[in-house]
C-alpha cells in the first residue's frame, strides 16, 4: 500500500496543525533531511501519514522533527518507485526493507556500520516500525529500545468459502496451516503467508501455536502482507485488523480489498467480532483488540542510547520524537485533540498500546 507523499515543508518538532485541505502530493519516496523510518507494513500507512502530513481528523497534521521534516518508506514498491531507495541526501542506494523482522535488521545495520544486503548503510536508518515485540531478543540490557506505537490485532482473510469460514478457531487455523485440515464446510481451503520478514506472519503463527507448516507454502516467499489482491478463491492468509480498517474506510488511500473483489475478513477467532461498522463506518472492536493471543502492541525501534539522557550518543530531538509522553510524538496516545497524532492514529485502525514504556532488547548488534 501507499500514501501519496507530500512535498517537504519545516516546523519546530512537534505537530503542524492548519486549516484546509492537504497539499497537492507527489508519487516519489523523496530523501529526508532528519530522520528515516523503514520496516513494517502494518504501520506504514499511518507512520506515512504523520510523517509527510495529512487533513484525516479535519485538521491538518504533521509530525516534524527539529524544524526538519521526517520520511518514512514503504515496505514495498508501489507504483513510481522501486525495490532500491536512498533515505539520505547522498546517502547510498539500498534495498528497501520489507516488513518488520528487515526493517530492525536494517537498523541494526545502520548503527553498526555492518552489511545490509550488501551495503553499508551507516546512519541511514534512524527508527524501524514494528508490528511486533522482540521476542527472544528481550534483554533489559538491550541496545535496541521498542516504544510502543499503537494497539493493532491479527485476524485472517480469505476469499470465496462459505459462512463457516469466517469463524475458524486457532486450532482449526493450525490445522489448516500444517495441511491436516485441507477443506472447510466442503471447500478446499490453501493457506498463504506473507513474506519471512514479516511481523504479521510470524505473530500469527505463533496466535495459532506454531504450527508445522505445510510444505510448499509460499516456497522463496516474498508476498507482500496485507494485500488482499495475493488471494486467489479459496486461499486464507493472516491481515492485520489495523490494516484491514484503514483499507476499506478510505483511510489508507488504497483498498487492496476492494481491487481483490469477494475477499472477507474472519470475524471471530477470539471469540469476538474483529471489527464492527462496515466500509467508511468500521471502527476495531476494543475488545477483540484486548484479547491476549490476537491483540498485540506495535512499536517504533530506535537506538537506546540515542533517546537516553547522558549517554554520549544522546539525541534529544530523537528521544522528543519517540517519547510517549510528548503530545507532538509520533507514540504519543494521550492527547485527544482532533489535531492530534492519536487521533490520526485512530483512523487507520490503531488503538491505545497496553503500556507505554519501552522494551529493551538485543544485548549485542
Amino acid at each position: 500500500m501507499k500514501l501519496k507523499r507530500l512535498a517537504a515543508i519545516t516546523a519546530a518538532l512537534g505537530v503542524v496543525v492548519a486549516g484546509g485541505l492537504v497539499a497537492s502530493s507527489a508519487n516519489a519516496e523523496v530523501v529526508s533531511n532528519s530522520y528515516v523510518l523503514v520496516g513494517s507494513d502494518t504501520l506504514q500507512d499511518a507512520a506515512n501519514a504523520l510523517a509527510n502530513g495529512t487533513s484525516i481528523t479535519g485538521t491538518r497534521v504533521r509530525v516534524t522533527a527539529g524544524g526538519n521534516t521526517i520520511g518514512s518508506f514503504d515496505a514495498f514498491p508501489s507504483t513510481g518507485t522501486g525495490s532500491q531507495i536512498q533515505t539520505k541526501p547522498g546517502g547510498p542506494y539500498f534495498q528497501r526493507p520489507s516488513g518488520s523482522g528487515n526493517g530492525v535488521s536494517a537498523l541494526r545495520a545502520s548503527i553498526t556500520g555492518g552489511a545490509w544486503n550488501g551495503k553499508t548503510i551507516t546512519g541511514q536508518v534512524d527508527i524501524a516500525r514494528s508490528s511486533s515485540g522482540p521476542g527472544a531478543n528481550q534483554n533489559p540490557d538491550g541496545k535496541l529500545a521498542y516504544v510502543p506505537f499503537g494497539r493493532d490485532a491479527v485476524s485472517y482473510i480469505y476469499k470465496g468459502g462459505t459462512a463457516a469460514w469466517a469463524n475458524l478457531t486457532a486450532s482449526q487455523l493450525k490445522q489448516v496451516f500444517e495441511g491436516t485440515l485441507t477443506s472447510i464446510d466442503g471447500v478446499a481451503v490453501n493457506p498463504r503467508l506473507p513474506q519471512s520478514g514479516s511481523g504479521t506472519r510470524s505473530f500469527f503463527l505463533s496466535a495459532i501455536g506454531n504450527p508445522t507448516l505445510k510444505a510448499g507454502i509460499d516456497t522463496n516467499n516474498t508476498t507482500a502482507e496485507n494485500d488482499a489482491t495475493v488471494l486467489n478463491e479459496g486461499e486464507i492468509i493472516p491481515f492485520s485488523v489495523a490494516s484491514w480498517t484503514a483499507q476499506v474506510t478510505g483511510a489508507a488511500g488504497v483498498n487492496t480489498v476492494a481491487a481483490a473483489s469477494g475477499v472477507t475478513l474472519g470475524s471471530a477467532v477470539a471469540g469476538v467480532a474483529a471489527v464492527s461498522g462496515s466500509g467508511a463506518t468500521t471502527v476495531p472492536n476494543s475488545a477483540y483488540y484486548a484479547n491476549t493471543t490476537f491483540g498485540r502492541d506495535t512499536y517504533l525501534v530506535v537506538e537506546r542510547a540515542r533517546i537516553t539522557v547522558g549517554d554520549a550518543k544522546y539525541d534529544p530531538t530523537l528521544a522528543g520524537l519517540v517519547n510517549p509522553s510528548v503530545s507532538s510524538s509520533l507514540t504519543n496516545f494521550t492527547s485527544g485533540v482532533s489535531g492530534s497524532p492519536r487521533r490520526v492514529k485512530e483512523k487507520f485502525g490503531f488503538l491505545a498500546p497496553s503500556q507505554t514504556a519501552p522494551i529493551y532488547a538485543y544485548a549485542s548488534l
